[in-house]
């Protein structure tokens, strides 16, 4: 697949049009990825995020990037895994999905997304991966935007599940 790519590194430096934040609720900033990309961002990002009334759980709104080298913030909230039982599998696909809806809306060709719902919200991370990358197949094959998918890992687990997956 010439269109996904697997990076391992931090997202915040991709030179990308779009990084997806795997953000909250509120949209205000927190850990991991979403504190990360707040903080490269600058005050600007979180002056907008107030404006947009939270986002909910599968759900995906776009920004501007402010200080990080990508043009846009793509922030999209995943599940919190309870065991699988409470329809987390179809709210992650719904995250992926929303977030590449935007992606298109806006004619982006490169997007960079990092490991929704697998850090503190617990889902287990080859199945989030599994998800991941066939929402991101399926939708490639359909449209024209984005023409380009990278999945920006942070540890060896997770780009090792990745490189699997896709070879």
């Amino acid at each position: 697949m010439e269109h996904i790519l697997i990076y391992q590194g931090d997202i915040t430096e991709m030179h990308v049009d779009a990084i997806v934040n795997a953000a909250n609720k509120s949209l205000l900033g927190g850990g991991g990825v979403d504190g990360a990309i707040h903080r490269v961002a600058g005050p600007r990002l979180l002056e907008e995020c107030r404006k947009l009334n939270g986002c909910e759980t599968g759900e995906a709104k776009i920004t501007q990037a402010y200080k990080l080298p990508c043009r846009f913030v793509i922030h999209t909230v995943g599940p919190v895994w309870y065991g699988g039982e409470i329809g987390e599998k179809e709210l992650l696909t719904n995250a992926y999905l929303n977030s590449l809806k935007l992606a298109k809306e806006y004619k982006l060709a490169t997007i960079a997304f990092p490991n929704i719902s697998t850090g503190v919200y617990h889902f287990p991370k080859e199945l989030a991966a599994k998800i991941a990358m066939k929402t991101v197949q399926d939708f490639l094959s359909k449209n024209e935007f984005p023409k380009t998918v990278t999945f920006c890992v942070f540890d060896q687990e997770n780009f090792e599940i990745y490189e699997q997956l896709l070879h």
